[in-house]
């Protein structure tokens, strides 16, 4: 069965205001949520960045039902991975069991603020590769000790450990990453419906006897009764979008990627996220996620000012399209 998601995006909302956002798609339908864990904005006009550990633990006291996941965390720069080990087993605690955490190689916007640089993406790479060995060791709950090429870990213990480990899912973005993370992680994050990198994970798995692991994407869409409306407020706040992995992950600032995307017209915006009214082309642009083999799938919708009124009008019916129309 195909879960769809509903996207607490922390760079255009406000604390208080997503934990709100959170509680009202659980009682809509929303099978999971997931939440981004950025330092910046990407651009001055989404206007906001609290912190998302502090919001996922109300979260997870505020809901009942949803899958909650971090999506996706850095555990390299800005958090030691013995760090986020201990924030991920707290928020599995608090949410009984509901929490993913989802983790990624990073991007220069959120990691250069600690002054550590920003390095290529192979050495972002191999201590990714470190940072989940930690986690997952951690996740034990035995005392453990770590001597890598990137992290020290010197005999550390997590005293408060849910029944059940974390799962943990890891973002790819080619078959590089996939053949370092399939037999390292529990599930795979992309951006892009690309069956072929999801047959390349299952081969792996196959491979090392390892169980089926859930598959997560997210699709933006700007979803409002105008149209018109709707393609400005994903040009305002989303044109950053097409720009692409390589180069959205080595941006340093929102200035930055105000310039970067300044080409970038309506047009174009709203030829790659489905913008207005019309929930079959939101269904449309979702089914090509499923039909590459994707079993979670996690709508943004764009804009703040939009959110109440999306998941007051919009989500319910949009939830039993793709529930029609999604593999059962």
């Amino acid at each position: 069965m195909t879960r769809f998601g509903y996207t607490l995006m922390t760079e255009q909302s406000g604390p208080r205001d997503l934990v709100d956002y959170a509680v009202r798609a659980e009682e809509v339908g929303f099978d999971f949520e997931v939440m981004s864990d950025h330092y910046f904005p990407w651009l001055d006009s989404q206007g906001h960045s609290p912190y998302a550990w502090s919001v996922l633990g109300a979260v997870a006291h505020a809901t009942r039902r949803t899958g909650l996941m971090s999506f996706v965390t850095c555990p390299t720069l800005r958090y030691h991975p013995a760090v986020v080990a201990q924030k991920a087993a707290t928020t599995g605690l608090l949410s009984e069991g509901r929490f993913t955490l989802g983790l990624g190689a990073g991007e220069n916007l959120n990691e250069h603020v600690v002054g550590a640089g920003w390095p290529a993406v192979d050495e972002r790479h191999e201590m990714l590769t470190e940072a989940v060995q930690i986690i997952g060791a951690l996740f034990q709950g035995d005392l453990m000790s770590f001597r890598g090429d990137h992290f020290q870990v010197d005999s550390a213990r997590l005293w408060d450990l849910p029944d059940d480990p974390v799962g943990i899912g890891v973002a790819v973005s080619g078959g590089q990453s996939v053949g370092q993370f399939a037999t390292l992680a529990d599930h795979v994050i992309a951006t892009e419906s690309q069956s072929a990198l999801l047959e390349q994970w299952d081969a792996e798995r196959d491979a090392a006897d390892l169980p089926a692991s859930r598959k997560f994407a997210q699709v933006p869409i700007s979803w409002d009764p105008d149209r018109d409306a709707a393609v400005e407020r994903a040009h305002d706040q989303f044109r950053w979008f097409g720009l692409g992995w390589p180069v959205n992950a080595n941006l340093p600032t929102t200035e930055a990627f105000g310039l970067a995307s300044s080409f970038v017209r309506p047009d174009d915006v709203a030829s790659s996220i489905t913008c207005g009214p019309d929930l079959d082309a939101v269904v449309d642009a979702v089914s090509a996620y499923w039909e590459a083999g994707f079993t979670d799938i996690a709508l943004h919708q764009i804009g703040d000012e939009k959110q109440e009124q999306f998941l007051a009008q919009a989500a319910g019916p949009l939830l039993e399209k793709l529930r029609a129309a999604a593999p059962q």
